[in-house]
């Protein structure tokens, strides 16, 4: 099996130089670019499965990388490694799609478990879960991440998305609320239990019914469970 790819995207030569050695002991082919420019193309022509990315690079900065690939539709996972570690920073990141935030400095065997949760993840997704879904009214394409109600297109944030194929995939068994901040925003984030409150109201609102969902029900003083 092929080892899996990983792109640093890292100025300082140091620290760039130290995660690549370690993420090689562990059998990954690693690649390093070193400003947003080349972290760009070469998450274009080398088509990277997980991106190491910093905020503060020449140029370029972290922010527009991130954009730059999910611009492409490119939902590869990208951790952020930051010493920038205000919340505003953190909002920022989870908006453009983030997938996890890392404020420096960081464990190195905390990052190669994150690492791994989130290749694993990627494995399952590509793997075991089909190329559609479909419940009640509602239909998703998970090639294109495309939904539609009612044969109407229906638009949502990423974090949203994520969030009802973390249900979808438990069909019928309930979720904590913990579990579901772990899963979707990461381990160790710092997103309050709120934010889940949030984002599953999102999903009533264009998917369900929100003042008797049939789909989203909510288990009381423990978390969500998903209803076909």
């Amino acid at each position: 099996m092929a080892a899996h790819r990983i792109l640093v995207v890292e100025d300082n030569a140091d620290l760039a130089a130290g995660i690549k050695y370690n993420l090689e002991l562990e059998g990954y082919d690693v690649r390093v670019a070193e400003d947003g420019r080349s972290a760009i193309a070469t998450s274009k022509d080398w088509e990277p499965e997980l991106v190491l990315l910093d905020l503060m690079l020449p140029g370029v900065d972290g922010y527009q990388v991130l954009q730059a690939i999910r611009a492409d539709g490119n939902h590869v996972p990208v951790i952020i490694l930051s010493a920038r570690g205000e919340e505003s920073d953190k909002v920022r990141g989870f908006r453009l799609d983030a997938d996890q935030y890392v404020t420096k400095p960081f464990g190195i065997l905390e990052l190669l478990e994150r690492i791994a949760a989130l290749l694993r993840r990627s494995m399952r997704d590509s793997s075991d879960t089909p190329s559609a879904l479909a419940f009640g009214e509602v239909s998703i394409d998970l090639g294109s991440r495309a939904i539609a109600r009612a044969g109407a297109p229906i638009a949502l944030t990423p974090k949203a998305y994520e969030l009802l194929l973390a249900l979808v995939r438990r069909d019928g068994v309930v979720a904590s609320r913990a579990d579901l901040l772990k899963e979707v925003w990461g381990y160790g984030a710092f997103i309050m239990t709120r934010t889940v409150d949030s984002h599953i109201a999102e999903l009533r609102r264009k998917l369900d019914d929100p003042t008797h969902p049939k789909h989203i029900i909510t288990v009381w003083k423990v978390g969500y469970r998903f209803e076909r």
